[in-house]
């Protein structure tokens, strides 16, 4: 690598920082790009509903499976065997700050083209403790976006019972890249 070369790489790798596991996300878009995403995620309406709910009792697994997702698709997000993109962390989190969370997360998740998250909700031992009420609102919540095309308990060494691997759906451009590879396939 030429000396000038290396200075270019440096210089663009700057503030570039490494992903953390299991903690808050943050993306470090371009300043100019910051500012028109933070406006776009103030104009969409949070539409996660709170109000009554039913608890979900500590022995169900917190599972769903869209219509029409392919089983082997579930069984390798549940056996943790895609690369988690990005995970939130909504520990000893009040619920509503949670939902607030939760819903930039997933937006800005589906907008950079991320398909495998990982949420971190924690464990209580008993049903009507905070972390059960953040998982059963949890199970509700995901089921309400429309780009959640799964999700399942982690794995043990990821979190067990208390975080979530979530798969999202393609975006348009990650559909349109897969035919392209498939089409070169092909010929």
């Amino acid at each position: 690598m030429k000396p000038d070369d290396r200075s270019l790489f440096l210089d663009a790798m700057q503030d570039v920082q490494p992903l953390k596991r299991c903690t808050d996300i943050h993306w470090q878009p371009a300043p100019k790009a910051r500012d028109k995403q933070s406006l776009d995620l103030e104009q969409l309406d949070n539409f996660l509903t709170t109000g009554y709910l039913d608890i979900l009792p500590l022995a169900e697994p917190l599972a769903y499976q869209r219509e029409g997702i392919q089983q082997g698709v579930v069984e390798k997000l549940r056996l943790g065997k895609y690369p988690r993109q990005a995970s939130l962390s909504l520990l000893r989190t009040p619920v509503e700050q949670c939902r607030q969370r939760l819903f930039s997360f997933i937006c800005q998740a589906e907008r950079e083209g991320l398909r495998n998250l990982i949420i971190v909700h924690g464990k209580g031992r008993e049903a009507d403790s905070h972390a059960n009420i953040v998982r059963s609102y949890l199970a509700r919540w995901l089921t309400e976006f429309e780009a959640v095309q799964a999700f399942c308990p982690a794995q043990p060494h990821h979190g067990g019972s208390g975080a979530c691997y979530v798969a999202l759906r393609k975006s348009s451009e990650a559909k349109l890249d897969t035919r392209e590879r498939h089409a070169k396939r092909s010929r």
